[in-house]
């Protein structure tokens, strides 16, 4: 199984200037991957966080490894990653069975580059994110790995604890069941930008009617409070509903457009300070999905942007 590591382990019996080295060598290796570490860690665990957590185990474990003994870097510090991941994810799935009102990801502000990696954009978009929660850990991690990364199944396999035989299987079922629920339609980028200027200046605005042409029929907002700050207990369902209470927003708060998880986004703030973020989904050109982030323990990631990597 090819895990990233020689078979035959040797001890550092070498002197403090030797063992200098060597922390020099695994600093830069764990630096020179680090955005790569926390990309699959966030993938996994929809927050950033807890995937700051996963890269602070990783790099204590990584910090003991002896590096004469590692064939593939990158594949070493990915399989640590993935081993704490998984089990930060068992532990969230327990916590968010309490969660008040629905959940989502922690947003990160992203550079333009993510969204120009069309691929990357896609894997952490909410939109898909929301998709991956439905998966069990493992086949979570082995989609990522596979699909996201492009890893192969004795890569993965050594990641996960199965055979790359199994592995093979879990990708094949992981993969039909996020094809059978990921987003459906495909808009350019310049219909995209002009839908979300459209759908900016028509809550600005408070003009229903536009509002209404520019939702699909069937789209979705869900709001995440957190049971710290308001928001619906629901998911609001239907271009009416959704209308309604967005035409509230413009009153008292000011709108900015950004990029959310290499998705379009709005940033509204109440005096000066966020209160919300809401990423926009768009399909043929209509608004079919909003995910709008209110819990104030998420919204930390928003002055800086966050690099992500393939």
């Amino acid at each position: 199984m090819n895990d990233g590591t020689t078979s035959d382990r040797k001890r550092d019996t070498s002197g403090p200037a030797a063992r200098g080295d060597r922390m020099d060598g695994v600093t830069r290796a764990f630096v020179a991957h680090r955005n790569l570490l926390f990309t699959v860690a966030y993938e996994m665990l929809g927050s950033a966080a807890d995937a700051e957590d996963v890269l602070q185990e990783t790099w204590l474990r990584w910090a003991g490894v002896d590096l004469a003994t590692v064939r593939n870097q990158r594949a070493y510090l990915v399989r640590i990653t993935t081993r704490q991941a998984l089990s930060h994810l068992r532990t969230l799935g327990r916590r968010r069975e309490s969660y008040v009102g629905p959940w989502l990801p922690e947003p990160l502000l992203t550079a333009p580059d993510v969204a120009e990696d069309v691929e990357l954009a896609d894997s952490v978009s909410m939109a898909m994110l929301l998709v991956l929660e439905t998966l069990a850990p493992t086949e979570r991690a082995v989609f990522v790995l596979r699909e996201v990364f492009g890893l192969g199944y004795d890569e993965i396999a050594g990641a996960v604890d199965r055979s790359p035989a199994a592995v093979r299987q879990i990708a094949h079922r992981a993969r039909a069941h996020v094809a059978a629920r990921r987003p459906r339609g495909v808009t350019s980028a310049a219909e995209t930008r002009r839908t979300v200027e459209a759908f900016r200046h028509a809550v600005e605005t408070g003009d229903l009617q536009r509002l209404l042409d520019i939702l699909a029929p069937d789209v979705v907002l869900l709001t995440d409070g957190g049971g710290v700050v308001r928001a619906a207990p629901a998911p609001v369902v239907g271009a009416g509903q959704v209308a309604r209470v967005l035409g509230g927003i413009a009153a008292a708060m000011s709108l900015h457009p950004t990029r959310v998880n290499g998705d379009p986004a709005l940033i509204v703030r109440l005096g000066g300070a966020i209160d919300t973020v809401m990423a926009i989904r768009v399909d043929d050109g209509l608004v079919t999905g909003l995910y709008a982030v209110r819990n104030p323990e998420k919204l930390s990631r928003l002055e800086r942007e966050t690099p992500l990597r393939r």
